[in-house]
């Protein structure tokens, strides 16, 4: 393949996923990172794709938030699986953070009607989903809502984590990398995913592969603050084995 072959193809898959990785377009066309890191910059400069850490975002998508609808489409299958496995990760009569995400909210949809737990989150589809649960000692956090997550923000949500602490605190992610760490589009958004880490003993990471090597705007944690990463088998040999590298244990389902 030609290179601008493979640059238009390189374009496609950034316009189709919302981002690329170098890693895993290396692997792709087999070429080495540093080919595939030329093409960024060619088309970095052709003004189509703007260079982030480790990949490429196309233009006019840097700042980019799908909605809910959007969010539940994508990767589903890989989400149920995702999902399914942190079942298995719930404290038997214990307390748990749920943070906004759809992933999150597919854990929230599995958990049995039931089962014993405390649940704190600041999401309003994960309470929704929770509300009739018998089983489950719901504490629903308040603040401004984003429209376009339904979740709590601002000052009222970071207080009222401040004053719990969870046994788990399931986290959701926009992107994630080894060394760009975790990021989501909105600085409030951050502000209280960062406040749900600090209120939990453990933090366990629900996020499918296509999120790796993505980079936002709002940074609100490293790998060094993650326990736990679930996350399906897309997600490219080098990228597991920097975050494993990072001290987080990574489980591909």
């Amino acid at each position: 393949m030609y290179a601008q072959e493979r640059r238009q193809e390189i374009l496609r898959l950034a316009r189709e996923a919302g981002s690329v990785d170098v890693l895993s377009l290396a692997d792709r066309f087999q070429v080495t990172a540093e080919t595939v890191r030329r093409d960024l910059t060619a088309l970095d400069r052709a003004g189509l794709v703007r260079r982030v850490h480790g990949g490429g975002i196309p233009v006019g998508r840097l700042d980019f938030e799908p909605d809910l609808t959007e969010r539940e489409a994508t990767a589903a299958a890989e989400k149920d699986r995702i999902a399914a496995a942190a079942l298995a990760r719930l404290p038997d009569g214990g307390s748990v953070v749920l943070d906004a995400g759809s992933t999150v909210a597919r854990l929230a949809t599995a958990i049995p009607v039931d089962l014993a737990l405390t649940v704190v989150t600041h999401a309003l589809p994960v309470a929704a989903r929770l509300a009739d649960h018998t089983g489950i000692d719901l504490h629903l956090v308040g603040g401004r809502v984003r429209h376009r997550t339904r979740a709590a923000v601002d000052a009222w949500a970071l207080r009222a984590y401040a004053e719990i602490r969870a046994d788990v605190a399931f986290l959701a992610t926009n992107g994630f990398s080894a060394q760009g760490g975790l990021t989501t589009p909105d600085l409030a958004e951050a502000a209280v995913k960062r406040a749900a880490i600090a209120a939990a003993r453990r933090v366990v990471l629900l996020a499918d592969s296509t999120k790796a090597g993505q980079e936002h705007f709002a940074r609100f944690g490293s790998f060094a603050d993650v326990d736990l990463l679930l996350t399906d088998t897309g997600l490219a040999p080098a990228h597991k084995a920097a975050i494993e590298a990072a001290g987080t244990e990574v489980v591909l389902v």
